[in-house]
This record gives C-alpha cells, sequence and structure tokens, in this order.
C-alpha cells in the first residue's frame, strides 16, 4: 500500500464513532498528505507552570485570574497510556512530555513507568523524554530516570539573575536551574540538554556566556529563535536572532564544525566545537523552516490531538475515549486526522496574515 492510499477524509469527533468501528488496513506507520512519516509524540501534563517566561505565559494574560483546566479534564495517566500505546502501534519511536511543567504534575514518575515499558511492534523500546523548567528538577532527577526517563532537556534562557528573571518574569534564582541541571547529569539520562530562546533585546547577549558554561560539560546547548507560537507572547519578526547569527557570534571565540543529523526529521541543525570541547545546535524555525522533515503529533492537556505547533484547531480524543470507545474507533480518528495533515506553518508565514489567525498557546500544547 502506497503512503498516499491511506489518505480517506477526517471524521470529526462529533461524528457517530460506529461508523469508525472498522478496521482498517493501515500499515506500522501512517503517513501524512505530504509523505512525511508518523514518529513523535509530545504529550502536555499539564497548563499550569511555576515560571511566567514571556515568550510562553505572560503574566499580562496568565495572571492570578487566569483560570487553569480543571484536573477532571485532563487526562488520567491510564488515558494517556491507552493512546500513546495506539500511537506507538502506529509508528511513534518517541514519545516527550511537556507541559507548562510537567514536573508539577503530582506523580508524573508513574505514568513515566507506565510509557516507559512501551515498545513499538518490531520490540524495540520506546524513547521517553521530558522538557522541564528545571524548577524543581534537582529533588526528582533520580526518581524519573529510575521510573524509566531517558533524556531529559532543560529550558534556560540567560545565565546572569537580572536576564534569567526578565525572560523568566520570576524571582527564582538561575542556581536553582543549573542544580537541576547538575542533578540530572548525575542521575545519569541518556541526554541532558539546555534550550535558549533567544530574543532580540532582551537576551541575546547572553549567547556567549551560555556557551562558555557548557563547553566541556557534557550538555549539548541549543538555541532556539524565538518563534510566533500562540497569540499572546507579542512577537515580532525584528526581535528574533537567526540562527546564522547565533553561530556567527560563537565561531569567533570557538570555531565550529557541522554534523550530521542524529535521525531522520531532527530539528536542531548541529555543530560541534573544532577543540572536541562539546556539540551545540540551533532551531531556526523562523528563517530555515524544517516542515518538510516534521514527524511530530502533539496530544494537548484535554486530550485534543494536533498535528503541528502552529495549529488552530484540534481533534478530541478525550470524548471517544471516555465514552467507552474500542482502540479500533481511536485508531482510525488517530489515522484519519495524520492521513490528512497538511500543515507547514513555518514554511508559509510570510505568505499569510498571522495576526488574524488564532493559535493554540505553547503552555496548552507543550513547546
Amino acid at each position: 500500500m502506497t503512503p498516499t492510499s491511506r489518505i480517506i477524509p477526517i471524521v470529526s469527533a462529533a461524528t457517530d464513532y460506529r461508523a469508525q468501528d472498522i478496521a482498517r488496513d493501515y500499515s506500522d506507520t501512517l503517513f501524512d498528505s505530504l509523505r512525511r512519516p508518523l514518529r513523535d509524540l509530545r504529550i502536555s501534563i499539564t497548563d499550569r507552570c511555576n515560571l511566567r517566561c514571556t515568550y510562553c505565559m505572560p503574566r499580562a494574560i496568565f495572571d492570578e485570574n487566569h483560570s487553569f483546566l480543571p484536573r477532571t479534564s485532563l487526562l488520567s495517566f491510564e488515558e494517556i497510556e491507552r493512546i500513546a500505546t495506539l500511537f506507538v502501534r502506529r509508528g511513534v519511536q518517541k514519545i516527550r512530555l511537556t507541559g507548562g511543567e510537567p514536573l508539577l504534575r503530582r506523580g508524573v514518575e508513574q505514568l513515566i513507568e507506565k510509557l516507559a515499558r512501551l515498545q513499538t511492534p518490531a520490540g524495540k523500546p520506546v524513547e521517553i523524554a521530558l522538557t522541564t523548567n528545571g524548577v524543581i528538577l534537582a529533588k526528582m532527577a533520580q526518581r524519573l530516570r529510575d521510573a524509566g526517563l531517558a533524556r531529559v532537556t532543560v529550558s534556560l534562557d540567560g545565565l546572569s539573575e537580572s536576564t534569567f528573571q526578565q525572560m523568566t518574569d520570576s524571582h527564582v534564582s538561575v542556581a536553582t536551574v543549573l542544580n537541576g541541571i547538575r542533578a540530572a547529569q548525575a542521575a545519569g539520562f541518556d541526554a541532558v540538554k539546555v534550550n535558549m530562546v533567544v530574543r532580540r533585546g532582551v537576551n541575546e547577549h547572553e549567547i556567549i556566556p551560555m556557551a562558555e558554561h557548557f563547553r566541556h560539560s557534557g550538555v549539548v546547548l541549543r538555541f532556539i529563535e524565538f518563534m510566533d507560537v500562540g497569540c499572546s507572547n507579542g512577537w515580532r519578526m525584528n526581535e528574533v536572532v537567526p540562527a546564522r547569527e547565533i553561530l556567527q557570534r560563537i565561531a569567533p571565540h570557538h570555531p565550529l564544525q557541522q554534523m550530521d543529523p542524529g535521525y531522520a526529521g531532527e530539528v536542531a541543525e548541529r555543530w560541534s566545537y573544532a577543540d572536541g570541547a562539546g556539540e551545540i545546535g540551533v532551531i531556526a524555525s523562523v528563517t530555515q523552516a524544517f516542515c518538510q522533515d516534521c514527524t511530530r503529533a502533539r496530544l494537548a492537556t484535554d486530550g485534543k490531538l494536533y498535528t503541528c505547533l502552529f495549529a488552530g484547531d484540534g481533534l478530541d480524543l478525550r470524548t471517544p475515549l471516555r465514552l467507552g470507545e474500542s482502540n479500533t474507533v481511536l485508531t482510525n480518528l488517530i489515522a484519519d486526522q495524520w492521513a490528512s495533515r497538511n500543515d507547514r506553518y513555518s514554511q508559509l508565514r510570510h505568505q499569510r496574515d498571522n495576526t488574524a489567525r488564532g493559535k493554540i498557546e505553547m503552555s496548552y500544547i507543550g513547546g
């Protein structure tokens, strides 16, 4: 069966699910309308966070009066496990837990234990990763590792207290996050990475100090262009520091050599220090769109399935799940949604009026 023969019209979650209760002839891998395979699943397990980063949850919007989702609206760990299992059966090889701040979800280790038991149809363990702001990572790192978490990525946008607190709009000390990173390294994760969102006029002066700090550390530092995710972060193109400029700032201090991608569909362009001091990455979603290689689906906190970080609408999986629908129904809903996927927002960013397009907030769908 060719990838295009799997393209079936989307069936809304509001449809009579009995029409979906027929097993279709899908292979282990699903392809979208642009022939991109489904390989990665990001699961947002909470919309709450203990920071108010300006590019994600600006305090003006997410203030003390903001209404977060009630606990009953969140997928339970058992529901997440069931949905994740169906994704793995159809090609997903890597699952990343996000938020909000995922470590705020009580008992997250129990969820990791469930997901770490999943295997692909070929019998290969599914890689379980997590992205965190690192605020409470120090006291949880070893338990997360013992539960089966393989990789951890920490968000850190500057080393000086003033820059860090400006970016996070908090009184948390940067030392708290650095302690979390050290604890993650000590716990023995397969990989520890740090993501730095670079915003012109705010923290681009931290590029070199960040590079200096993580050289020789074993931590992979990745620089991310400031993106127009959601509708509340005040994104402007003139605040984007292009990936090329970031590399040009670092290279005179520490010459760089480009590396091959670690795997198909990797979003970060990899560079190594010529003197062997480690590796950095740049994620250039704005200036060098990589939509053509995107293999990610996203399960939001309330069980909606999104096929793009910049999506406006999602497919409700929670309703059929709680109505007791079969795995066949759920699988067909997932497969139909992916088969009809044609998202390539970053490639088309400059061809559309973004001010008129509603997009899901990053804290709801995961970064």
